[in-house]
């Protein structure tokens, strides 16, 4: 049987691949760690996006990695909610100017950045082994 939300729900998945790759291309730049960390975010939302989509036919107008996660399931991602947390104060701190990208405690480090996308590119493969 097929899943009539399957198709919007892959095309969700492939914005998630573009921001994976997007990341993985500038990840390398210690002084783009910022941005890194935005697309990493970026997937992370389509991705979860993906998985409400093929399950539930619904995407509410909503960016907050914790509400979307908790939409799948409360103890979904749990792990993981304090990482989400900090991605949410990057996909707003992130895209604006300045010696800190207007950022409370600076730019992420290439740690936390590196942890970003392995967290990206994880949520990514289970939402595909899902849809696909």
């Amino acid at each position: 049987m097929s899943n009539p939300n399957r198709w919007m729900a892959v095309e969700w998945l492939k914005a998630a691949k573009d921001d994976i790759m997007a990341c993985e291309h500038i990840f390398p730049c210690e002084h783009l760690s910022h941005i890194t960390a935005f697309h990493a975010q970026q997937a992370i939302e389509k991705s979860l996006k993906a998985l409400l989509e093929y399950r539930c036919g619904h995407i509410p107008k909503q960016h907050d990695l914790i509400t979307l996660k908790n939409r799948i399931a409360p103890d979904f991602l749990e792990e993981h909610e304090d990482m989400l947390e900090d991605l949410n104060d990057i996909y707003i701190h992130a895209r604006y100017p300045g010696d800190l990208g207007l950022m409370p405690d600076g730019k992420p480090s290439m740690e936390s950045a590196g942890k970003f996308l392995e967290l990206a590119r994880n949520l990514y493969a289970m939402a595909e082994d899902q849809i696909r």
